[in-house]
């Protein structure tokens, strides 16, 4: 991760303070118009009376078995998101109404207890089923819909929900042309239907406990990027040496043409994070932690990269990264023993 010193100064001044004196509230704030957008979004789709409450909190989620919805606290503030940006890089809007919409679903589900329906348990398998942060989903299934980066819909049943019911209420998402003869469009079909049915109904479950707000959020700011920059660097804990010296080449000989390897890795540091993210689900801070990993050994090693075989070597590090990661995703580890 990128280090507190190449912070811009306006933005180092937070560093001290504790989250819970910034002041922070969602109305009023940047990511305010987001909730809003969502509440149409609901409304267009006839849900006039599920209207979630959301607050703000330490990460995106929704507690369990409760219809309210934790949006991450730096998006409440343009300095914050600043740093955010600099330290894991900052979801854009189309990734702000992703995470909405999937929380959305959660917030659905438990608003109207449909996890306790037979037909539910029927087509998304039982919720108290034991929740794993590792997983083994088969990739490209059709039993399941796509929203989130990866393949989040198999990793529980109501996380199997809450991405179908993301599908079903995202504009233009043509979700019944697109899954088409799937499995998974039996489940779309019960979302909508269960839409259609629950409409004009006020929830069975109105409102619920919050798990952690920014008022609790006794850390500073800082204290809050260290622990997370200590827990990525616990993941990414993992010698890549003698991987990364087959790709590039040390420093002598009678090559022309060369450029440092890390500078080669650090030009390239986003795309490679959006594409291993995107294809495995590993959380996007782990990911860009092992691309910045790459890069820290290519410099360590005096690593060189050979002009004009870019394409290949985003081929083959695309690949490499990728591994790794399913590696994690399903095992806890980048590499087994």
């Amino acid at each position: 991760m990128s280090g507190f010193e190449k912070t811009p100064s306006d933005v180092r001044e937070l560093l001290g303070k504790r989250i819970s004196q910034l002041g922070l509230r969602l109305e009023g704030s940047p990511v305010e118009r987001f909730v809003h957008q969502l509440h149409r979004e609901l409304e267009r789709k006839g849900l006039k009376r599920f209207r979630p409450v959301c607050y703000l909190t330490d990460e995106w989620g929704c507690p369990d078995g409760q219809p309210v919805i934790g949006i991450p606290f730096y998006l409440a503030d343009p300095k914050l998101a600043r740093l955010e940006r600099a330290m894991n890089d900052l979801e854009d809007e189309r990734e702000i109404m992703m995470y909405l919409r999937h929380e959305a679903g959660h917030a659905f589900n438990y608003a109207y207890r449909l996890f306790t329906t037979p037909e539910w348990r029927r087509l998304f398998g039982p919720y108290n089923r034991r929740y794993r942060d590792f997983y083994r989903p088969v990739p490209f299934s059709r039993k399941f819909v796509r929203h989130i980066a990866g393949w989040y819909a198999q990793k529980h049943p109501d996380e199997d929900f809450a991405e179908t019911f993301a599908v079903w209420l995202t504009p233009r998402s043509g979700w019944r042309q697109r899954y088409k003869g799937w499995p998974a469009s039996r489940k779309l079909r019960y979302v909508d239907r269960m839409a259609r049915q629950l409409r004009d109904q006020e929830p069975v479950v109105s409102t619920g406990d919050f798990d952690v707000t920014v008022e609790d959020m006794q850390v500073t700011v800082e204290q809050f990027y260290r622990r997370v920059m200590r827990q990525n660097g616990a993941a990414i804990n993992v010698a890549l040496e003698s991987d990364l010296a087959d790709f590039f080449f040390p420093q002598g000989g009678k090559r022309k043409a060369v450029r440092p390897a890390w500078e080669f890795l650090e030009e390239h540091r986003a795309m490679l994070t959006d594409k291993i993210t995107y294809w495995t689900g590993v959380k996007r801070a782990t990911v860009r932690a092992l691309v910045e990993r790459m890069i820290r050994t290519c410099r360590e090693l005096n690593l060189f990269a050979q002009a004009g075989r870019e394409p290949a070597y985003l081929v083959e590090l695309t690949a490499y990264g990728t591994t790794l990661a399913m590696n994690y995703l399903t095992r806890g580890r980048f590499i087994l023993n």
